[in-house]
This record gives structure tokens, sequence and C-alpha cells, in this order.
């Protein structure tokens, strides 16, 4: 016969209640505690998309970006020239395609026979299409462009209708480090025939390295070959950058000097400033 002394059901079921409410309870503490931790987590981890989105030119995002090439040196004379584009890009759906379209104005500032010229240079707009790279971080594109003879005075433009295509690529899998690379080509179909034919190419690689804060390092030199003249030119380029955002809207300053490594040709660039200030929204 089992003479163990029994536990009175109403001592057992106020134990019970008891452990209950101390383990409901640590559960409260622990999420109360934890919650500052994990938001303040997911703010940065916000913080570092944004930042590693704000320089991809594919992003999915409406853009205004305001830049400047200020060039101390230009090969074959002893005299500066400045170069100012106002952008604008903008996702496109076309059906079950998806595209960004960018349009890029000048402002042209340089020598010629009479002296300093200024003003409007060559529109130049290109399409890309979006191929799905099953990666959402691997932004591909590649697409149509054309240039259009806006010039507004003489040796601020080509006078040349121009067309070609362009290849974007952009690579955010990494918080720390962004890449990729734009190059388009075109050459001229029309226009006056008494300008010099077009017929260039460009490659821009560029480089990102978050230091955290929305701060990063850069380089992204444009290096040009002319096919009509045999003429290029490949600079290097380190400069810094600082992402902050307001509302819907990141914006993104930086400052990139760049110095010429290979030229040939005269009007080339020896170094140059390059500035911006862009925004997507």
């Amino acid at each position: 016969m089992d003479t163990t002394p029994k536990m009175p059901s109403t001592i057992l079921a106020s134990t019970r209640d008891f452990l209950i409410r101390i383990c409901t309870s640590l559960f409260v503490v622990l999420g109360v505690l934890t919650a500052p931790a994990n938001r303040a987590a997911a703010q940065e981890n916000d913080a570092a998309s944004a930042a590693a989105q704000a320089n991809n030119p594919l992003a999915n995002f409406k853009a205004v970006n305001v830049q400047n090439y200020y060039i101390g040196d230009i090969s074959g004379t002893d005299q500066t020239g400045n170069q100012f584009w106002l952008r604008y890009a903008q996702p496109v759906s076309l059906g079950d395609s998806n595209w960004i379209l960018r349009a890029s104005l000048p402002v042209n500032s340089f020598p010629g026979p009479d002296g300093k010229s200024t003003g409007v240079g060559d529109l130049n707009v290109f399409a890309a299409y979006l191929i799905n790279t099953g990666n959402p971080a691997l932004s591909f594109g590649v697409g149509p462009q054309l240039t259009a003879p806006t010039g507004s005075t003489d040796g601020s433009g080509s006078e040349k209708w121009s067309a070609g295509i362009a290849n974007v690529l952009f690579n955010a899998s990494s918080p720390k480090f962004q890449y990729g690379y734009l190059l388009t080509w075109q050459a001229s179909f029309a226009g006056d025939s008494d300008a010099k034919d077009v017929n260039i190419g460009a490659f821009q690689p560029f480089l990102f390295c978050q230091l955290g804060g929305g701060t990063y390092l850069r380089s992204a030199p444009i290096m040009t070959y002319d096919f009509e003249t045999d003429s290029y030119n490949v600079p290097i380029g380190l400069g810094i950058g600082q992402v902050f955002g307001r509302k819907e809207i990141t914006y993104n300053v930086f400052v990139e000097p760049q110095y010429s490594v290979a030229s040939k040709g005269s009007g080339q660039p020896k170094w140059q400033i390059f500035a911006g200030f862009n925004t997507q929204f």
C-alpha cells in the first residue's frame, strides 16, 4: 500500500498558476528588453541597404541627379573646362518587361578657336531592359541609346544624331562592397554633314566601399575611346560620399578627384574633380 503523502489538489493548482505567471512575466520582460535592439538592428539593416542601393543606376526608384566635372587641365591647351550634367531616371514597365529609362543633358564649357564656349550640349537617352538574374541584389540591363543634337552654341554639341547601345551591371550582394559598370557605344547616323562623325565607346567601372553611417568610399571614372580619331583617355579616381534619408527620399552627395593615367589626342582631361548630388524617391 502506498503511504507517500499526497499534496492537496488546491496547492498543486496554486503552484502551477504561480509558475505560469512567472514564465509569462519573464517572456514579457525579455521582449521589452530585446525590442529596442531588434528595432535598432532592423534600422541598421535598412540604412545599409539604402546606402548600398544609392549608387545603383538600375535601382527601382525615380532619380534626379545633379553632377559636375571640373576639368583642371585639358591636353593640347593651357585652359580649363567644365561639364555640368542634369540626369533623370525612372523605372518603366512594358507588358511583362521592366526597363530603366535615363535621360542626361549637359552644359558644356570648353575652349575653342574663338575662346571658351559655354552652352547646352547634346541630350542622351538610353533604355535598359532589366534581365531577371535570379538574385535581387544583382541588377543587369541592356538596351538602346540615342543622342540628339541639342547643342545651343558652336562647340557645345556634336551637331550629329547618334545611336548605339548601353549595358549596365550592379552587384549589391555585399552590404560592404558594391561594384559594377556602365558600358556604352554610339555612332552618328545623321546631322550636319560638315560636322565631325561620332563613333565613341565609353566604359565606367564603379566600386563602392561602405564605411558605416551612410559614409562610403567610391571610384567611378569614365574611360573613353574615339574610334574616329584613335584617341582615348583612361582616368582613375578615389572619392568619398555620404548617403542620408529624409522621409521617403534618399540623398547622396559625393566628391571624387580623378587623374588620367593614359591618354592620346588633344582635348583630354589630365585631371578633374567629379562631384554630385543624387536623389532617389
